[in-house]
Order: structure tokens, then C-alpha cells, then sequence
């Protein structure tokens, strides 16, 4: 219960795991699983994922009311399982890493820059992975990776890609470049138009995404290598932080993947 604190996460570097699917994808990364705990309903109703756990990790039977406690839920599956810190080295989240370059990994990823709210963080995770991008950088004063809404917005996503923790957005800007990366800032009024850069998106690309409420700060905006924006064709006035980082991702998917024009 006490993991539900951010400083008790930081001071143990575990988390909680909230649901069946996250639970089988934190126990497809080996080492990361500390404990299970299910409710009797729920070790009937997974009994396969729950069959599956190694002999070395405990599954502990509790009752609802203490799932309760457990779960950050509203609605708890009944299935928590504790988990070690999986974030990883800035360069392996770019793609520079041994293991990475090993992969043919740092085609695509995603930098979220003071990013506060934990499902958003989440979402773009969740993106970044379904884009097939190879790493997550959380930074600047962004919202802590294992925050339950942020772990439970992945959807399990937070265990398939490298996710890195920096907590100077300019150093991780000049880290990309220095692995090779392009780095394009989503932006609003950006000099080039996302939907006519195939060329650009063909290169090896960190999108740089803002906050939810001011997006970009002008100083680390003018350290990516170009500004490129959403065209808007309606009247709405932009698109939130989450959907707009969808769209930047898949469209450098569409083209690196060979599907493009």
C-alpha cells in the first residue's frame, strides 16, 4: 500500500502492477515480479495467468477488502503484482545502447517533456509501443513513470520498450542528436507541415512532445532540429497531448516501415 507514495517507490524501486494485463506483461520481463496478490474470485478467473507464475514468486490469496486497499482502481480486476523499476539508461532508450543497437533499435522515440498527467504519460507510452518505437524518454519535471494511473494508462505497455528517466529535457535533446536521432518538436505553429515531411520522417527521429497545458518552451523547442505541426482542417484549436503524439508516431512509422509515398 505504501508504493502508492511516490517517495516509498523511490526509496524501495518497486511498484505496484495494477490488473491482469499488466501483470502478464510484467511477468513476460524476467526479475521484474516480486510478489502476486489475487483475490479468491480472481484466482479462479486467471487461473491460467496466475498457473504461470515461476515457483519463486509468491501469489498471495487476500481478500477483496484488501485488494481494495491495494488496487488504485475504482473497479479491481482482483490481481496486483509488485514490481521492480524497469526504466533504463538514457542511451538504451535511444537507441545507443549495446543491447539496443544490437536490436537495430533507435528508429523511433518519443521524448515527453514535463509531462504532468499520468494518463497522458501512459497513453503516449502506450503509442509509442504500438508504433513499434523503440524507447520513451520521461523528461524535465515530468509525472513519475510508476504512478498507478501511468502504469494502468500503458496497458501493459510499460513493460515492451525501454523507458528512460532524465531529468534535464536539454540533455536528453542533445543526447538524441548525439545518437544519431533527429529530433522533430511537435508544435503548433512548426515551420514544416507533418503531413508533406516523408523525407524527413524517413530519418532516425525522437519526436519531442511538451506539457499538456503550454506545450514547448521556446528555449528547448529551438534545440530540436525542426518544428512540425498537426494540420488542423476543422475548428478546433488543437489536439491534446496524447492524440497529438499518436498521430506523429504512427506517421513516422507509416513511412520508415515502407508503407509510405
Amino acid at each position: 500500500m505504501k508504493l502508492h507514495r511516490r517517495s516509498a517507490r523511490a526509496e524501495r524501486r518497486c511498484f505496484v502492477a495494477d490488473g491482469p494485463k499488466a501483470v502478464e506483461s510484467a511477468l513476460s520481463v524476467e526479475g521484474c515480479v516480486v510478489e502476486v496478490f489475487a483475490t479468491a474470485d480472481a484466482s479462479r478467473q486467471y487461473a491460467d495467468l496466475l498457473g504461470g507464475v515461476g515457483a519463486e514468486i509468491p501469489v498471495t490469496l487476500v481478500e477483496d477488502r484488501a485488494m481494495d486497499a491495494l488496487s488504485d482502481s475504482v473497479s479491481p480486476a482482483g490481481v496486483v503484482a509488485v514490481c521492480r523499476f524497469l526504466d533504463r539508461p538514457l542511451p538504451v532508450a535511444l537507441g545507443a545502447g549495446a543491447d539496443a543497437v544490437a536490436a537495430g533499435a533507435g528508429r523511433l522515440v518519443a521524448i515527453c517533456a514535463d509531462v504532468r498527467d499520468p494518463g497522458n504519460a501512459g497513453t503516449v507510452i502506450r503509442c509509442a509501443d504500438a508504433a513499434g518505437a523503440d524507447g520513451v524518454v520521461l523528461a524535465g519535471d515530468s509525472v513519475d513513470a510508476y504512478n498507478p494511473k501511468t502504469v494502468r494508462a500503458s496497458v501493459g505497455s510499460l513493460f515492451h520498450l525501454p523507458v528512460a528517466i532524465e531529468r534535464d529535457a536539454a540533455a536528453a535533446v542533445a543526447a538524441a542528436r548525439e545518437a544519431g536521432l533527429v529530433v522533430l518538436a511537435a508544435d503548433g505553429t512548426g515551420e514544416v507541415d507533418l503531413f508533406e515531411a516523408d523525407d524527413l520522417l524517413r530519418r532516425p527521429t525522437a519526436w519531442l512532445f511538451g506539457n499538456e497545458a503550454w506545450g514547448l518552451p521556446p528555449e528547448l523547442a529551438e534545440l530540436a532540429d525542426h518544428r512540425v505541426r498537426i494540420p488542423i482542417h476543422g475548428g478546433a484549436e488543437s489536439l491534446n497531448l496524447a492524440t497529438a503524439a499518436a498521430v506523429c508516431l504512427y506517421a513516422s512509422a507509416r513511412v520508415q516501415r515502407g508503407s509510405g509515398g
